[in-house]
């Protein structure tokens, strides 16, 4: 695999989030991590084709240049279908067409396939922690805040190219948890539609507040810019460092009032505590890299089964 398979890497995964004829927020999200671990060179041609309508998968599968590439631009396009939840039909057509196109095997793609599933499949589970009705420890929830954050940056620096799917359940997880500690009784449509108002997952906002001030060397926002190397990688880890942050200090003053924040509250205090965060992650950047090395997409999917 190399820097010319980029382009059409990415226009695969553009294609499977529009799948099903619609592109959200979390399909984004997949695709920003996605260019936040390799970089990219100028796509703006295959933007416009995809946007056009005049690329097709099997245009795009034949210019990939090895076995790697192929086996990449499958699973990325399995994390993208996979971001919002369990596929549908459409997504459903769209990886087995891909999956031909591409040469793959069915026993190929089988365990790919198993823990996408299983990971865009879990429940929420209650916080080990006792709900305190109108009240909380301030201190120990923001170490959970933290903590969360610091998990979720670690998941993008794992070779395992699915592990950012883990991000999204474990950001509502992290909500539903701090609602509890609130008293609140939270159902996964209530959880999924405050994530929702702050446009998560957030990688597409966090890309230019945090890693532009953190990282640097990153301009133009989606697919615009090019980082290189571990300079990559640290891009993904920032981003999804500050959207989890973000959220569970937003989802801690909303909870908190009692969930009578206006979406313009909402979304200033997210912006808000994005710089926070901004802030915090140079303090704590060799913590989640030091966790990357002991974590595995498996324990993380047992983690959120409650195993």
């Amino acid at each position: 695999m190399n820097q010319t398979d980029y382009p059409f890497m990415i226009a695969i995964a553009m294609l499977a989030a529009r799948a099903d004829g619609q592109s959200g927020a979390a399909e984004q999200a997949a695709i920003d991590a996605f260019v936040a671990r390799i970089g990219s060179p100028d796509v703006s041609q295959v933007i416009q084709q995809v946007s056009a309508g005049s690329l097709r998968i099997s245009d795009l599968a034949t210019r990939l240049s090895d076995d790697e590439a192929r086996r990449t631009a499958y699973e990325t396009a399995l994390a993208v279908c996979h971001a919002d939840g369990m596929t549908n039909l459409a997504e459903q057509t769209f990886l087995e067409l891909l999956r031909d196109k591409l040469g793959l095997t069915a026993i190929a793609v089988e365990e790919m396939t198993h823990r996408a599933g299983a990971l865009s499949g879990v429940a929420l589970t209650p916080s080990t922690v006792p709900p305190e009705p109108g009240a909380s420890n301030d201190a120990a929830l923001d170490e959970q805040i933290l903590q969360q954050a610091m998990l979720t940056g670690a998941l993008e620096i794992l070779p395992d190219r699915l592990a950012n799917i883990a991000v999204l359940p474990l950001q509502l997880r992290l909500v539903y948890q701090i609602g509890q500690r609130y008293g609140q009784q939270l159902d996964a449509n209530q959880v999924k539609d405050l994530v929702a108002t702050l446009g998560l997952g957030a990688a597409a906002q966090a890309m230019e507040g945090v890693v532009i001030k953190v990282l640097g060397g990153l301009a133009g926002g989606l697919l615009g810019g090019l980082l290189g190397g571990a300079g990559r990688v640290a891009g993904g880890a920032a981003i999804t460092f500050a959207s989890t942050y973000a959220l569970g200090h937003v989802a801690k003053q909303y909870y908190a009032q009692g969930r009578k924040l206006s979406t313009a509250d909402l979304r200033a205090l997210f912006t808000r505590f994005q710089q926070d965060a901004g802030t915090i992650y140079p303090k704590v950047q060799e913590q989640i890299q030091a966790r990357s090395r002991t974590l595995s997409l498996q324990s993380i999917l047992g983690t959120l089964q409650g195993k």
